[in-house]
């Protein structure tokens, strides 16, 4: 009669405190819309970590400089809309991406970022560390970003 020695294999998860979280800042000048939303969405969510977990806020804080020099492909500048709707009959309203990148250039990223994250509590909690500005100038050296090369 042979005795086996069976190895367990045990799945380590991620307590809350083990979390480490760093701070990085992305140029958008001259960057293509999506790619880039993409991108700055993965560090957000934490992919780019070993030890990444679908279920936890793993990921690191994002500073989007230069958001009015973002570009776009195609014909999207003068074809692009953003949908909003008050919850009132008629309450519908539409913007132009044209319109939107000389008012709120930092909402354009905003927006596109956001729906690259997940629709629920988790992703509105990950949301809170995107921080977009329209220039070069932010109000963040105190968390001495690091540079992200997109």
């Amino acid at each position: 009669m042979a005795i086996f020695e069976v190895e367990i294999m045990k799945t380590r998860t991620v307590k809350e405190s083990e979390i480490q979280r760093d701070w990085w800042i992305a140029d958008a000048e001259g960057k293509i819309l999506g790619r880039f939303a993409s991108e700055v969405a993965q560090i957000l969510r934490g992919k780019h970590k070993p030890s990444f977990s679908p279920h936890l806020d793993m990921g690191d804080g994002v500073i989007v400089i230069n958001a009015e020099k973002i570009r776009v492909t195609g014909n999207k500048e003068t074809q692009k809309t953003y949908f909003k709707h008050t919850n009132y009959p008629g309450g519908e309203s539409l913007t132009q991406y044209k319109e939107l990148q000389r008012k709120h250039p930092e909402r354009i990223i905003e927006y596109a970022v956001k729906g690259m994250l997940p629709h629920n509590s988790l992703g509105r909690k990950i949301y809170t560390h995107l921080k977009v500005y329209a220039g070069s100038r932010h109000p963040h050296e105190a968390q001495t970003p690091k540079v992200l090369e997109v």
